[in-house]
């Protein structure tokens, strides 16, 4: 009788909206519509201050975010939608009862679908608990965007010293002490002193020591500098004035544009962690650790691959000429592919965003002593590892990352700046139009060719995509006269490379 009285104090709670007062419906959606234009409208402004700073890739990156959003907001309302059929799906009891997040959950019938009860069985997922994944498709698409804006503005911020290193190169100091005209030993150095140890020869104990490393001195200042006489000298001119620091960032800002999204086979891996959130896997007791030994790995692996090119420079031989000269190459990366460390990156967030928004949904909706963590170890474990993998991916594994993978065997479109790539596109646009006007029916020389960046190692190669003969005069590139760096190494000094400056010992073939 108890039990009837409360299922129509129930059903009289809920009515549907042709009983509800018009003033609350519109009430509630102007509420709703409000906060949507709200966030829209500060979106765009976001976007144009991106667009004022000419920041692209941070550009590619917010619409990246406003795409996953509303990728997220297309799954809730196919959830909503879907509401109904879903209960209507009936299961066995005892299949019902495999794989419970929590131990001893007894499952009673009083809010089954009444077919799912006539056949004594329970329905797949209940109205409630869509309910709840609605809740924690919300937090975790809030809980991604959070985590890789505060990882990215980490690791910014642990790169702005580097703008004064960058500096330093222009000083007659730095020339002085880099004087080509030196001559000394590798071992004494401040690079070599710091990789060419007594370990490094033995590949277990060099591991060992580049993973301690990672967490002291992960960049330390020789490094920068000598990274960036390499990358200099393999794809420029001696002598170039290139900003390095700046094309870090640039090339930093178009790979957030790729971690921030959500790619298939992350959300593969994600249903895998939904599925082993099961109790019977005791997934608390390992599950949280994964991101943070992916994290180490990846940071061993850059510091490695450092002390390997030192190692390559000294078996050229113990004596240099100058500054030490570290060649780059793809050959030192997994695979001989340096994006695989990015994809590692995104993964490593993803995985660390999702388990921090089930614990923020698990606490929010079930309460912190629930049976998803019922311990005070669990809850501590969570919480640090979250935390802890957040801050050594920003400010220790990015900026490691940044450096070490411009140093394979291209290099990559973030070397032009935007106003270099705009006018490289009106030259091209306008290059075209003359040669159609010059002749319409002869054959096209092809000019994609002339504008591939990543397919050589140096832009000495690219003076003959220069070289073509026009009617009338070449088109003015906008914004190009202004960088130096590119002005520079499109002009090609062949004999200037065989100078001491050059990777005259090495094979730069791939």
């Amino acid at each position: 009788m108890a039990e009837d009285d409360a299922t129509a104090t129930a059903s009289e709670s809920e009515y549907s909206l042709k009983e509800t007062p018009t003033w609350a419906v519109a009430i509630v959606c102007f509420i709703l519509i409000f906060i949507s234009i709200l966030i829209e409208r500060l979106l765009h402004l976001l976007a144009q201050y991106f667009s004022k700073k000419s920041s692209k890739g941070l550009i590619q990156a917010l619409y990246k975010i406003k795409s996953e959003l509303m990728l997220l907001g297309f799954i809730s309302l196919l959830l909503t939608v879907c509401e109904r059929p879903i209960e209507k799906i009936c299961i066995p009891v005892t299949v019902a009862q495999t794989f419970l997040p929590c131990k001893d959950k007894n499952i009673t019938h009083e809010e089954e679908e009444e077919s799912c009860v006539e056949q004594d069985k329970v329905s797949l997922i209940s109205s409630e608990g869509i309910q709840e994944l609605h809740y924690f498709i919300f937090i975790l698409a809030c809980a991604h965007v959070i985590q890789c804006v505060l990882t990215f503005g980490l690791g910014m911020a642990k790169m702005k010293r580097w703008e004064s290193w960058e500096a330093e190169t222009r000083t007659l100091e730095y020339e002085f002490s880099n004087d080509p005209r030196r001559f000394r030993l590798i071992h004494q150095t401040s690079f070599g002193r710091r990789h060419l140890k007594c370990w490094s020869n033995h590949p277990y104990l060099r591991y060992l020591t580049r993973f301690l490393r990672q967490f002291y001195g992960s960049v330390s200042k020789v490094d920068y500098l000598t990274l960036r006489h390499g990358f200099i000298t393999a794809h420029f001119s001696a002598g170039s004035n290139f900003d390095f620091q700046k094309y870090l960032r640039r090339a930093l800002d178009k790979d957030f544009a790729v971690v921030v999204g959500i790619s298939p086979w992350i959300w593969f891996f994600s249903v895998l962690f939904i599925f082993f959130n099961a109790y019977v896997f005791h997934s608390y007791f390992w599950l949280p650790f994964i991101p943070l030994l992916l994290l180490m790995l990846v940071g061993t692996k850059l510091q490695v691959i450092i002390t390997n090119m030192c190692l390559d420079t000294n078996e050229k031989g113990p004596v240099i000429r100058g500054n030490m000269l570290v060649r780059p190459s793809d050959h030192f990366f997994w695979f001989g592919k340096p994006k695989w460390i990015l994809y590692l990156i995104h993964f490593i967030l993803f995985q660390n965003s999702f388990q921090l928004a089930f614990f923020s949904w698990t606490w929010f909706k079930f309460g912190l002593r629930s049976c998803f963590h019922r311990e005070t170890e669990d809850i501590v474990i969570k919480m640090v590892m979250g935390l802890l993998v957040q801050f050594l991916c920003g400010y220790v594994t990015l900026p490691l990352y940044a450096l070490v993978t411009q140093m394979g065997t291209s290099m990559g479109k973030a070397v032009f700046t935007e106003a270099v790539v705009e006018g490289l596109k009106k030259w091209r646009v306008m290059a075209k139009k003359n040669i159609a006007t010059r002749n319409p029916y002869s054959a096209r020389p092809s000019l994609d060719a002339s504008l591939s960046i990543g397919s050589s190692p140096s832009f000495n190669t690219v003076d003959a995509s220069y070289s073509l003969d026009y009617d009338r005069p070449s088109p003015q590139v906008d914004g190009v006269e202004d960088e130096v760096e590119v002005e520079e190494s499109l002009r090609g000094r062949p004999k200037e490379q065989k100078k001491f400056g050059s990777f005259e010992g090495f094979e730069l073939s791939r």
